[in-house]
């Protein structure tokens, strides 16, 4: 006959393999982005495209080595600061987090990287473009989004062959992102024969363009391209106005509705570039802003958010394993179509193919002109 305190001990340890078999499959996805400052409609768009899909991961079922998967977000502020992202991604990292939706920015993306290759956890960006983030030899940078130098090439053809511009002036913030985009456009301009009058540079804080625009204006451009983002880039082009400046604004990343509000009625013609399709026309766009109601409309990056965290649970099937020693090596072998697209990785981790928008504000809003198919 079997003692009560062996059935005791008998339950008692199945319990706890129970118990471990399910805190096995409790898994931290970190994000990071802005949540304060400039920036932070975005980075909470992408905190909030992250949850959208981690609310659907965990209601659909899914089993890793038979046990129910279950995700969870650690959402953390990096300000869109360097330094910051540093310390945030070893943050990330100390809390067990397997892999990082983020960062943001390329300026916060770049720096960080190293501390997820460090600790061998995977990171995909939904946002950041500089090309030098999946050029670094990390096997652990991965991004869902095309990078800076499609759209560069886009933006500059579209300048020269489109619009048929000869003479472009270049403004950038000097970030990561802000520069390195500008001395793409600046070398594929000058490969399809137009002429970079003036090359001027701010800073991320830049508040009065006034000086700068100045000496842009005394160059005679028939366009001005700006890399940096549409906190800044609205009230540059309200100041244009202010210097009867009559010349149209080109850049990246500022289709949004904040831009719009900043710079006001000189937004008409305004033409943004970004890389991805519409979200009317991308592959599961329409249902995804009927999803993403409850978090409000969709400001830029939600839906490559959302597929980031779908990248991750792809390779974890694959692997079979919420281990990212597993299932790194199996993010190369991820092939699924996501919302924005097919998600499918290079060596370099960087998106097989991507596509490139252009669109120009038209009666207050930003409309879609031109999508082009790259790869």
């Amino acid at each position: 006959m079997i003692s009560m305190t062996k059935v005791a001990g008998v339950i008692a340890l199945g319990a706890a393999l129970i118990g471990q078999a399910h805190a096995d499959n409790n898994v931290k996805i970190g994000v990071a982005g802005p949540l304060t400052g400039p920036l932070a409609s975005q980075g909470k768009d992408v905190e909030n495209g992250a949850r959208l899909a981690v609310e659907e991961i965990n209601a659909a079922g899914i089993k890793i080595k038979g046990v129910p998967l279950h995700l969870s977000i650690d959402s953390e502020d990096d300000m869109a600061d360097p330094k910051t992202a540093v310390t945030i991604a070893q943050k990330l990292v100390d809390a067990g987090v397997v892999g990082v939706v983020g960062h943001l920015t390329s300026g916060t993306s770049v720096p960080a990287s190293k501390v997820y290759s460090d600790a061998g956890i995977p990171e995909i960006s939904p946002s950041a473009t500089n090309p030098v983030l999946t050029r670094q030899g990390f096997a652990t940078a991965f991004r869902v989004i095309g990078d800076d130098a499609y759209v560069g090439r886009v933006v500059a053809q579209y300048l020269t062959k489109t619009a048929g511009y000869k003479r472009i002036a270049i403004v950038d913030d000097r970030s990561a992102y802000g520069q390195g985009l500008a001395d793409i456009v600046a070398e594929e301009l000058k490969k399809d024969g137009a002429t970079v009058v003036d090359r001027e540079y701010v800073t991320p804080n830049t508040v009065d363009f006034r000086g700068v625009l100045t000496s842009v204006k005394s160059s005679q451009p028939q366009a001005i391209f700006y890399g940096g983002v549409d906190a800044q880039a609205g009230p540059m082009r309200k100041q244009m106005a202010g210097l009867s400046m009559k010349v149209a604004l080109y850049g990246s990343s500022i289709e949004t509705d904040n831009f719009i509000k900043l710079a006001g009625p000189p937004s008409e013609g305004t033409i943004s570039a970004q890389a991805g399709q519409p979200l009317e026309s991308m592959p599961g766009g329409k249902k995804f802003i009927d999803q993403f109601k409850k978090y409000g409309p969709v400001v830029l990056y939600a839906p490559y958010a959302y597929d980031a965290v779908w990248a991750f649970v792809h390779a974890m099937e694959i692997a079979n394993s919420t281990n990212p020693k597993d299932f790194l090596p199996a993010m190369k072998k991820v092939n699924f179509q996501g919302v924005t697209g097919t998600i499918a990785f290079d060596d370099k981790g960087d998106l097989r193919s991507s596509s490139v928008t252009l669109y120009q504000v038209k009666d207050g809003h930003y409309q879609p002109i031109q999508t082009v198919h790259l790869k």
